[in-house]
């Protein structure tokens, strides 16, 4: 997979994993990382499928509808690849926080759904639920972050909710934190998860 690996100042500190949104690429979220975790190191990656030329992580039927064959496939390929990746960049692979951003959001939450202890925490922005009647791992104290819309016209309150409810249910550690913009992502919400990750990970 296309990515950026920049080393940080503070080996102890959890390395970030950055999945960007629709028509994003692997430098979209490094700024925002910064002001998450300033002292980790991060991989940044750039989703394998287009969309109409834009790069994504997994390929839809339509606004809102999962390819979901791809989905599950697409989401072994990342996981294979932080395998493959903390082996050539020799970071922790039991100390990755993903940060992913609507259609990253998505496939770092299809991570977290379907492997066992796969990341020790995740910031979530604009995520939908991945899947639906599957068990999930067990996710006992894993500290999830969720930033969310109450007007969002992509990710509806209701669907923030559900994917709060079954991450609960499977033992996480759920934070929801809402604004009013739609499906943007703001500074505010960047502020909160900040506070947020200095609280549950550092």
């Amino acid at each position: 997979m296309k990515h950026i690996f920049e080393r940080g100042t503070n080996k102890g500190a959890p390395t970030l994993v950055l999945f960007h949104g629709t028509g994003g690429t692997e430098r979209s979220l490094l700024t925002l990382a910064k002001r998450i975790s300033p002292e980790s190191s991060v991989l940044s990656l750039r989703g394998n499928i287009l969309e109409n030329g834009m790069p994504r992580f997994f390929r839809r039927l339509a606004e809102g509808v999962f390819d979901e064959a791809d989905l599950i496939f697409r989401t072994k390929e990342v996981y294979e690849f932080l395998d493959t990746a903390a082996a050539e960049y020799g970071f922790d692979r039991d100390n990755l926080v993903a940060i992913g951003y609507s259609n990253g959001a998505n496939i770092a939450g299809s991570l977290i759904f379907h492997h066992q202890n796969v990341l020790r925490g995740a910031i979530l922005n604009h995520p939908m639920v991945p899947r639906r009647g599957i068990k999930l791992p067990d996710l006992t104290d894993i500290p999830i972050f969720i930033g969310a819309g109450t007007n969002d016209p992509i990710c509806s309150a209701q669907e923030t909710e559900e994917l709060q409810s079954l991450l609960r249910e499977a033992g996480a550690s759920v934070e929801v934190h809402w604004e009013h913009f739609g499906h943007q992502l703001t500074t505010s919400e960047v502020d909160a998860a900040a506070v947020w990750f200095k609280k549950n990970l550092l």
